[in-house]
């Protein structure tokens, strides 16, 4: 199919020609002088966003007259009319200028977002474009995410045509949702409207508490727990299971809501899904949503994809990533073994830069402690075999490696199984032991001793040993269970493996059980899968909720209720280590400046230097800075940066609408310092949550800071 061309363009030319004109700049304008005339005073900003309206083709016949009438949206100016015609080579066009206005008219803004108990205001600009707008009467109407803290409705009077603007004070609960509003402005028998629809978001993360129990055949579970967030952020879930539990809820959910996107957490994202309907029963809805985020997550893969095949750690990076470009593809061929459609060319691509380097591979010695270059290699023959295609030359060249790690061994073996070579398989194994020692994430592989036990049962479960899968299976169930920190390659490599074991293993009887919640009606239930889940419907008042669970069948069922909610705002608290952050915020000109209250249209910076205070280098750390509604951001990728400081350039940075993303490696007792540059746009009184800077692979290394009430405030 036809894509759309996926690049971006900005006019940058004063930024080229001026780079190097120094003080010669500031005496000669380059180009035209509407800047300067701005700069001045002499034009008013364009609130106004710029209208497209594209119609047609339409047939018109011979002899035939059409017309076609269009609805303008809130709009102020004039906007040029074009038809364009034609039919088998003739062709022709008319364009006319065309007045848009309405004698009254509202324009009103707010922030993109909000946060829970934050206040703003509402200002709104009315628009008399004729004489006999006098007195105008404005109502705003609002839901209950966006509460007024005055009158609401106010009145205005026009001297003459203009506009003029007044503002209404907002406030939101400790709720979280879409906060709307609707203006309506009269005057005689003219009226105008504008509508505002945002998010209240979170300022804090998501919290999840989990209780478990094993429940006998004939006994029953019940408890009261209190919900871990603010009203209407709680959801619950309870699962039971005739296996080893592998708390599926808690870990998938944290999964899909990790906030960063390499190739790894993409693929990690996704990866365990594919098996769900495996193992547990499901409904539509759920399943729907399942294939909807599949279906996502293979579509994002094309942007990691690079012009030799394989897959880079960031989009639109060069350099490829082995152990991402083999995970990815892992998932794209599971994924089409369950009856999912790749992209044309995707699987191909892949395997082409697969073979390659898999033949091309030498285990050379790398000056990085932290390579684990046999099992990527070790890993890329499994995939292949997995496709079909196996290499045997260098999976028999790997195999006679000296000194071929625990965790390679037991990989190549799972390739050679899939080769169809069981009997070599075994012979690998049989020096193998699963006594993998704990080590540190910073290792290509983003592993972890759980994530090598996970691949381990993986080659357990093909060599049909369940025998020594059990005792294995146990182990990773006990992790998973804990409240025991997992990295997202761990937790997916970990619902991975024990999906597989679910679905081989699982008791042959069916699961049998009563429930009932905070007293009401007991509901029965039974399922021939393993594990079940059970979505509770939890009111929005409730600050807790009893459970009851009676096992009344003949299997011993492992029983767990996870609850997860948004606490109220201020409950970070500073900590850290192995890294030390420092925070500052500075006016243009490097001059500290007090953020807790701002002067609306201010621009300033935010400075955050991050030092490796370890004695190891930390890579794949992220940095997570949430800014207040009432800030922000200016995108400095368009626009120079004039600062005292020396920045460091990101290995990958995100921006969004109230946040940005900086992702960077740093060698032992070294710092790097990012500089954003904001602007105090709203009035009000916002929420500045805590910025967190943390290993993505290893949860030892971290630093957070308090986050503090601030305000905005007119001139």
């Amino acid at each position: 199919a036809r894509e759309a061309l996926g690049i971006k363009t900005w006019d940058l030319y004063d930024m080229v020609i001026g780079a190097f004109g120094g003080k010669l700049e500031s005496i000669l304008s380059i180009g035209g002088d509407a800047e300067e005339q701005e700069n001045k005073g002499g034009e008013k900003a364009n609130r106004f966003k710029p209208v497209v309206i594209f119609k047609g083709p339409f047939t018109l016949r011979e002899g035939q007259t059409n017309t076609h009438t269009f609805k303008m949206p809130s709009y102020v100016g004039s906007v040029r009319t074009m038809i364009i015609a034609g039919e088998n080579g003739a062709y022709g066009f008319q364009e006319k200028s065309t007045p848009v206005r309405s004698p009254l008219m509202v324009l009103a803004t707010l922030p993109r977002v909000l946060g829970p108990g934050e206040e703003v205001k509402l200002p709104i600009t009315l628009f008399a474009m004729e004489k006999g707008i006098k007195n105008v009467s404005v109502q705003i109407k609002t839901n209950e995410l966006l509460i007024p803290q005055e009158e609401k409705s106010k009145s205005i009077t026009f001297d003459q045509p203009g506009d003029k603007t007044i503002n209404f004070l907002l406030k939101t609960p400790l709720k979280l949702g879409k906060g709307k509003i609707s203006i309506i402005a009269t005057s005689g028998n003219q009226s105008a409207s504008y509508d505002i629809e945002l998010d209240i978001r979170p300022s804090n993360p998501e919290v999840s508490v989990f209780h478990a129990s094993v429940i006998d055949p004939g006994k029953s579970w019940s408890d009261a727990f209190n919900l871990p967030g603010m009203e209407g952020t709680n959801s619950g879930t309870i699962e039971i299971s005739s296996i080893p539990p592998i708390d599926i809820e808690r870990r998938l959910h944290f999964l899909i809501t990790y906030p960063h996107g390499c190739i790894e957490q993409t693929t990690s994202a996704v990866f365990p899904q594919l098996y769900l309907t495996d193992i547990m029963d499901l409904d539509n809805n759920f399943k729907n949503r399942i294939s909807e985020n599949v279906k996502a997550g293979i579509q994002r893969l094309k942007t990691f994809l690079t012009s030799s095949g394989g897959f880079s750690y960031w989009p639109g990076n060069n350099d490829i990533n082995d152990w991402g470009t083999s995970y990815a593809g892992h998932f794209i061929i599971e994924a089409e073994k369950k009856g999912y459609a790749l992209p044309a060319g995707l699987k191909n691509s892949w395997l082409k830069y697969q073979k390659k380097a898999a033949r091309q591979w030498r285990n050379e010695m790398i000056n990085d402690k932290y390579s684990q270059s046999d099992l990527e290699q070790a890993y890329r023959l499994y995939t292949l075999a997995l496709a079909g295609q196996p290499e045997i030359a260098a999976m028999n060249r790997l195999r006679e490696e000296k000194n071929l790690s625990l965790q390679a061994r037991w990989r190549l073996a799972a390739a050679y199984v899939l080769a169809g070579q069981t009997e070599i398989a075994r012979q690998l194994c049989a020096r193998a032991d699963i006594n993998i020692q704990p080590y540190s994430g910073f290792y290509s592989s983003y592993g972890s001793m759980e994530r090598d036990w996970s691949m381990i049962l993986e080659t357990l479960l093909l060599l049909n040993d369940k025998t020594k899968a059990a005792p294995l299976a146990i182990k990773i169930s006990e992790k998973l269970t804990q409240d025991y920190w997992m990295s997202t390659q761990t937790s997916a490599y970990c619902l991975l493996a024990m999906s597989k074991f679910a679905n081989i293993s699982g008791n042959s009887k069916n699961l049998s059980f009563a429930y009932k919640i905070n007293n009401g009606k007991i509901i029965t239930a039974t399922t021939s899968k393993p594990v079940t889940k059970i979505t509770l419907n939890i009111p929005k008042s409730y600050t807790q909720i009893k459970i009851d669970v009676e096992n009344t069948g003949q299997n011993l069922l492992y029983a767990r209720a996870i609850f997860t909610g948004v606490p109220q705002t201020g409950q970070e608290k500073s900590t850290e280590n192995n890294l030390t952050m420092k925070v500052a915020y500075k006016s243009l000109d490097g001059s500290p400046i007090d953020i807790t209250r701002l002067y609306q249209g201010n621009d300033f910076l935010a400075v955050v230097t991050v030092l490796n205070s370890s004695y190891f280098n930390c890579k794949d750390l992220s940095l997570t800075q949430i800014f207040p509604s009432g800030w922000e951001i200016r995108n400095n990728r368009l626009q120079d940066l004039s600062s005292s400081y020396e920045i460091s350039q990101p290995t990958y940075q995100d921006i969004r609408d109230d946040r940005v993303y900086t992702y960077f490696d740093l060698p032992v007792g070294q710092s790097k310092t990012f500089v954003i540059q904001l602007n105090a746009s709203y009035i009000g009184k916002y929420y500045l949550p805590g910025i967190n800077c943390e290993a993505m692979y290893d949860n030892s290394v971290y630093s957070v800071c308090e986050g503090k009430w601030v305000e905005v405030i007119s001139q």
